[in-house]
Order: structure tokens, then C-alpha cells, then sequence
């Protein structure tokens, strides 16, 4: 099919073919070469379904896929899996996308579903579930209410197989399935992942072992124990690199998320910019994008999970601040204290092993009193806890909480390897240990010191 004068070839010459080797190029530009992928899909798949992320190359993909879509008379599905913890610019471009296809789209999947996602801030919760009904006075965001919403009250009725934790992986899995069964004959997924992006995206599309549809490189079927089975992924957008995914939004006036325009201005290139999930591997950055760019869901987001919101480890702006923190509601003081510790070595190891030095001490002197480690109380009588008769794991854990550098509240004054370590810390974390945040006049007294040292030597 001959492409109208807006699609005239804009884009690199790439590789436009993969059948199990890396890259072959030609003289096709990708755009006409994914315009191509996306009427053979058309042609041979009884139905499609996109899955759309809000991000900028499934939106591209959805776009273009449309425009085929109204030339053919045809109607496609779309799949968003709403994650909770998203930018409210990304909702705002779903929603968009949503209106700007409804001509096209038989039906939109929005699923706000209770699914199990990786929780990499906290190796004592390192899952945490989504659109939780028992934790809904922390979403991130309220629910959407519009009609395409499926969430656990209004399950489609044949979704026996859904349950609440399902990784996010099996949900794909299954989903897939039951798209196929519902419409019945072969079932085309369409996927925005671009090779160049990752080794693994690339390995994806380029494996040998995969199955493909009619020989096409750019299509992978899925692995399913059903010999009934035919459905295939299709990658239409696969080499494509990421200045051709904004050479197509500027010359073809494409829509976008608008999250990529904040990003660029907080001095992102179009090569760094991700929709970072904020609990994720990369979970420092995360959570630091979105404090740059939304800070009205950036607070949500590190009051959301256990383990972030102790203290907003990787984006809060003092070392010495206190811990907002919460216990939470399963876990007993001292596994709370191990989270503590363990979060807040992820930002800094030596304040970890500072604390970890005196709690041990701490322990050892009571031990020698009658409370062996394993005699350690939970909880003990307030009165008791605050007069430092009695040990306990919620006074040890409240220490932490309330960053107490000497560890006052369990009966320790400074030290001369304290004020060393201050120091240290200081050097270190210059711009992050601030006078205002000290918790006692000492220790603003040895901060403004070593000041005044520092401007003297300059002087």
C-alpha cells in the first residue's frame, strides 16, 4: 500500500529484515518497512491486540498502527496494565491515545489489577502488589472509573484463572491465552520493543530457537504447552533507533507523553529518558526522576511501599534527618530493624555499619544483664523502655528511625571515633549532611567548627 504524502520516507535506512541473524540492511527506510510489518499483521491475523505503555515507542507503534487500521477497515484491541505508580502525565497520555483511537479500537483492556511487582528497595518486602485493596489509603493515585477498567470487582467472568499476586509475567501469559480462545483463529500481539535498546530486547527477536510466522524475522510465537496454540508476537518497530522514533512524532505530528519534554529539560537526553518504574532494579533513578519532575507523585510513590518510605533513601536531602518511616503492620521491631539497616546501607554503608557497630554493643552489655540476644523483647513497658531499664527491638528500631548519630536513646554518649566518622561523612556526603538537621548542640558545634576550618583554609 502506497503511503500518503505525511509518510514519506523521513527516517534512517536501517535494518529492515531479521531471519535468525543479527542484521541485514537495505534501502528501505524503517517507517516504510514497519508500515509493511503492520499491514502483513493485518493480513494474516483474524485479530490483534497492542500492548501500549504510555511510553514513546508503543505510542508511535499504536499511532501507526491506526492509520493502517482506518485505511483497511479494520479494528484492533489495545492492552495497558495500569501499575499504580505511574506519572500523571502518563495517564493523561493514555487517556489521549484512548480518544484519539476509539474509531479503531474494539475494545481497550485497562487493567488495574492487584499483580505482584518487584520491590528492589527492601530485601525484606521484595515484592509489593499493585492496586491493593487492603493498603487503598496509600495508592499512588485513585482508581479510574470509566467503563473500559477491568479491576478485581468487575472480572470478566471466564477470568478463572486471574488471582490476586499473579506475577506480572503469568498475567501476559494468560491474557494472551484468553484473548486467543475469546476470538478464536490466529492472534497477533504487537510489542514496541526496539533491539537497539538492549542486548536482551535484541536476543528476543534474533533467537534461533524461536518459532516464527511464515519466516518473518520481525515475529516470534508464543511458547504454549496448547497445540491449539497460534498466537505470535510481532515487532514492528524493532530497528528502529530512538532519533527515528522522534523524527516520526515531529514530522508526522505525532502525540507524546509529555513526561519526555519534562525530562529533556531536567537535562536528559532522548537516550537516557525512561519510563523508570520506581521500585524497580534501576530504583535510584527512579525515584529520583520522579521527584524532578512530579513531586506531587513523587511523595505518594515513597509513602506507598515499605522500605522507600522510611526515609526516602535515595532522594531525600540530608543525611542526618530524621526517618519517616512505618512499621509495617507483619512484621515484628526487630525484623523492622533489620529493614532499617538494610535500606539505609543502600544509600550509605558507613552510617549502616556506624549503627550496626553500637546496636551489637548494645546487645553484648545486656546480655551480660540477663537478656541474651534471643531473650530480647519485642516490645517491652514503655515506662521501662524510656527510663532504660529493659531492652527491647522497638526502642533499638526507634533509634534508627529518629537517625540518633550517637545513639543517645540507647544510652551511648559520642565517642572520639564518632566525631572521626562525622567527619568522614561530611567529606563524603558534602552535600548531603546539613547544620540545620544536626540533633544536639554538640554536634552543631563540631559541624560549624569544621565550617569555619574550611573557610579559614580557603581564605
Amino acid at each position: 500500500m502506497a503511503l500518503p504524502p505525511i509518510f514519506l520516507p523521513i527516517l534512517s535506512t536501517h535494518e529492515t529484515e531479521v531471519v535468525c541473524i543479527p542484521k541485514i540492511y537495505s534501502s528501505e527506510d524503517v517507517l516504510t518497512a514497519a508500515m509493511e510489518r503492520i499491514n502483513i499483521a493485518f493480513s494474516h491475523f483474524s485479530h490483534l491486540y497492542l500492548c501500549v505503555s504510555g511510553g514513546k515507542d508503543s505510542s508511535v507503534m499504536l499511532q501507526l498502527c491506526a492509520y493502517v487500521a482506518r485505511q483497511r477497515g479494520r479494528k484492533f484491541s489495545i492492552q495497558y496494565i495500569d501499575l499504580e505508580a505511574q506519572y500523571q502525565a502518563t495517564i493523561q497520555h493514555i487517556e489521549e491515545l484512548r480518544r484519539m483511537t476509539a474509531d479503531v479500537v474494539d475494545r481497550f483492556y485497562w487493567c488495574c489489577l492487584p499483580l505482584s511487582l518487584r520491590n528492589a528497595v527492601s530485601v525484606i518486602q521484595p515484592k509489593w502488589i499493585c492496586w491493593d485493596r487492603n493498603d487503598r489509603d496509600k495508592w499512588v493515585r485513585d482508581m479510574p472509573d470509566h467503563d473500559c477498567v477491568i479491576n478485581e470487582n468487575n472480572l470478566p467472568e471466564d477470568w478463572t484463572w486471574f488471582y490476586k499476586g499473579m506475577e506480572f509475567e503469568e498475567y501476559t501469559y494468560r491474557f494472551s491465552q484468553w484473548f486467543q480462545k475469546t476470538h478464536g483463529n490466529s492472534v497477533g500481539i504487537g510489542i514496541a520493543i526496539r533491539s537497539d535498546e538492549s542486548l536482551n530486547r535484541f536476543n528476543t527477536i534474533v533467537n534461533k530457537k524461536k518459532e516464527r510466522f511464515q519466516d518473518y524475522g520481525w515475529t516470534t510465537k508464543l511458547r504454549a504447552s496448547d497445540p491449539d496454540c497460534e498466537i505470535y508476537h510481532f515487532y514492528p518497530l524493532y530497528d528502529w533507533r530512538t532519533e527515528d522514533i522522534w523524527g516520526a512524532v515531529s514530522q508526522l505530528d505525532l502525540a507524546f507523553n509529555e513526561i519526555y519534554e519534562l525530562m529533556y529539560k531536567n537535562g536528559l537526553s532522548i537516550h537516557q529518558q525512561r519510563l523508570c518504574q520506581p521500585y524497580g532494579d534501576d530504583q535510584r533513578n527512579g525515584l529520583n526522576q520522579f521527584r524532578a519532575l512530579e513531586p506531587e507523585t513523587w511523595e505518594r510513590v515513597v509513602n506507598r511501599v515499605h522500605g522507600v518510605n522510611f526515609g526516602n533513601i535515595y532522594a531525600r536531602t540530608s543525611l542526618l534527618g530524621n526517618l519517616k518511616s512505618e512499621k509495617p503492620g507483619e512484621m515484628t521491631w526487630q525484623q523492622y530493624t533489620v529493614l532499617l539497616l538494610e535500606s539505609l546501607g543502600l544509600y550509605s554503608p558507613e552510617l549502616r555499619d556506624h549503627y550496626y557497630r553500637k546496636i551489637n554493643t548494645y546487645i553484648q552489655w545486656w546480655a551480660t544483664r540477663g537478656y541474651p540476644l534471643e531473650k530480647i523483647p519485642d516490645e517491652a513497658d514503655r515506662k521501662l523502655e524510656t527510663k532504660k531499664k529493659v531492652p527491647s527491638w522497638r526502642r533499638i528500631a526507634r533509634a534508627i528511625e529518629k537517625n540518633d548519630f550517637w545513639l543517645r536513646r540507647l544510652s551511648f554518649a559520642p565517642s572520639k571515633s564518632d566525631v572521626k566518622l562525622l567527619m568522614q561523612l561530611r567529606k563524603q556526603y558534602q552535600n548531603f549532611i546539613h547544620l540545620e538537621d544536626a540533633q544536639d548542640n554538640q554536634m552543631r558545634k563540631i559541624i560549624t567548627e569544621e565550617e569555619d576550618d574550611g573557610n579559614d583554609t580557603m581564605l
